[in-house]
């Protein structure tokens, strides 16, 4: 194949002996296109698809939407779930203040479940405990310079949440 242009400077595509045959059998310049032909080479979605496209979708999303949104909002449980998180955090933060040798941080048995705040948190509920651990966190009988702390906290479905900590020793 040779690329040679014309004395207007269009680039075409000849063939050694003449230039190319016509894509599709019977058709040159000013020859009508048979339906079958044209049919096959209409490639991709029309206007009037699309649009019927757009108007499906607006109907058919806000139907499936809807209901799934309602019932989110309507659960409560995600917001049970980060207020009893941030009630464990809160009360692991009360304790992570103190250095390790303070008398605040002495090993304690798990507490029994006490009401956080009835007027601001009704329903909650908190536990914690304070012991020895060793490199592995497993529970020692002796200081060797790491404690760990549990703080359980019980939302108003009696689900209980667990966060822990560890306090170690360092200069």
């Amino acid at each position: 194949m040779i690329v040679r242009s014309n004395q207007f400077g269009v680039r075409r595509l000849t063939r050694r002996g003449g230039p190319l045959r016509p894509p599709l059998r019977g058709a040159h310049r000013g020859a009508p296109l048979r339906y079958s032909e044209l049919f096959l080479r209409d490639k991709g979605f029309t206007l009037i698809e699309i649009i019927i496209l757009i108007v499906m979708a607006g109907i058919l999303l806000p139907a499936i939407i809807v209901p799934f949104v309602t019932a989110v909002k309507a659960s409560g449980k995600p917001e049970m779930v980060n207020t009893a998180m941030y009630l464990g955090h809160q009360k692991t933060e009360e304790f992570m203040k103190f250095q390790y040798g303070n008398s605040a941080l002495n090993p304690i048995g798990l507490t029994s479940y006490a009401d956080v705040d009835a007027a601001d948190f009704p329903g909650y509920q908190w536990q914690w405990e304070i012991v020895w651990v060793d490199s592995n966190f497993n529970t020692s009988g002796a200081d060797l310079g790491y404690k760990r702390i549990l703080i359980r906290v019980k939302d108003p479905t009696n689900d209980t949440y667990e966060i822990y900590s560890v306090v170690t020793n360092f200069p």
